[in-house]
């Protein structure tokens, strides 16, 4: 006997000994006779009357009662209510509805989470774009306002003007590929290459960039054979030159900066970029693969950029479907890690 039956059951349990009894007793008092054949079935015919009539009209009622309840708190349709799904048994039916409650109290805080994340990032873009273009904009009318007669200092503020409008290309190019990376459009070029000689090649392109700082970029030891590994090329050489521009830009002056490359599992490597700088606070950790944000605002903008490094760096990795890892260490700097497929 299933549960959700027991309320129906007992209910025409119930009815069924009363109506027996009352029909025993007006049966002998009118004849002085007992037909008991003919009363076990008359109370049989009630029991099984009472008990499709109880379950059925209670559960009818009960599934209208909750629909209701349902239709006036829910904030999105209702698709999974059926009959089948609502019992008579009141201590199942208060779980249900509990955790339909919960379910909904869950889905309005991740609405609210993502409400407060879209007045962040609005804000963010709009910061981002807002200072080259008053730049640029400054320039412009300045030049227009007669200083372009003045050779000198036309060069000079046309200079500054396309190096705004660089920046603003180079955020819209960023914003665009991060698009095309959570939308799944951008295909990925799967090819065998060697990830060592990846890495020399971008330390010898951030090299007069770490010469600035005083920084040096290395390897942990020696790579004299190559490391072979499956991905796209151009887009996994990006990754590594955001990684290595992060380290030199919030690097301390006169570090070191060091790659090392090792197994992770049977199919995958993992690559592991150090520095020496003052590292990251633990409470900012979680959220600095989000796009434009920055740990120390000023500091940041100083620094130049996009604030979408990290952020693209985190989707390239994830369409590879591999992972990438952050640990740092207020005062002895940061680890970035990210997997890669081994070239079968």
């Amino acid at each position: 006997m299933k549960k959700t039956y027991k309320f129906a059951f007992k209910s025409s349990l119930y009815i069924t000994i009363f109506a027996f009894s009352v029909a025993l007793i007006l049966t002998y008092t009118l004849t002085h006779h007992v037909n008991y054949n003919l009363a076990l079935l008359t109370a049989l015919s009630i029991f099984i009357f009472s008990f499709v009539v109880i379950q059925y009209r209670v559960e009818y009622f009960i599934y209208n009662r909750i629909k209701n309840i349902y239709d006036d708190v829910s904030v999105s349709k209702i698709e999974n209510l059926d009959r089948g799904s609502v019992t008579t048994n009141m201590e199942t039916l208060s779980k249900q509805v509990k955790k339909f409650a919960e379910d909904k109290l869950l889905e309005i805080e991740m609405l609210q989470i993502r409400e407060e994340y879209r007045r962040e990032f609005l804000g963010n873009v709009s910061h981002e774009l807002k200072t080259p273009l008053f730049t640029v904009q400054g320039y412009l009318l300045t030049l227009s306002g007669g200083a372009i007669n003045d050779k000198l200092i036309r060069d000079k503020y046309l200079n500054r003007a396309n190096i705004g409008l660089e920046r603003l290309v180079s955020i819209v190019e960023d914003l665009d590929m991060i698009n095309q990376l959570e939308s799944g459009n951008l295909n990925l070029s799967l090819k065998q290459f060697d990830i060592v000689k990846l890495i020399r090649n971008v330390f010898e392109l951030l090299d007069f960039q770490a010469k600035k700082r005083n920084i040096t970029l290395q390897f942990d030891k020696v790579y004299d054979t190559p490391i072979l590994i499956q991905g796209d090329r151009k887009r996994i050489e990006q990754v590594v030159i955001n990684l290595i521009e992060n380290s030199i830009k919030y690097g301390k002056m006169k570090s070191q900066n060091t790659v090392s490359i090792k197994n992770y599992s049977d199919s995958q490597f993992i690559v592991h970029m150090r520095d020496e700088g003052e590292g990251i606070p633990e409470r900012n950790l979680s959220r600095i693969f989000e796009r434009f944000y920055r740990i120390e605002q000023s500091r940041s903008r100083e620094q130049g950029g996009s604030g979408l490094g990290l952020s693209i760096v985190k989707h390239i990795i994830e369409a590879h479907h591999q992972k990438v890892f952050a640990k740092s260490e207020v005062g002895k700097g940061s680890t970035f890690s990210f997997t890669l497929e081994k070239f079968k």
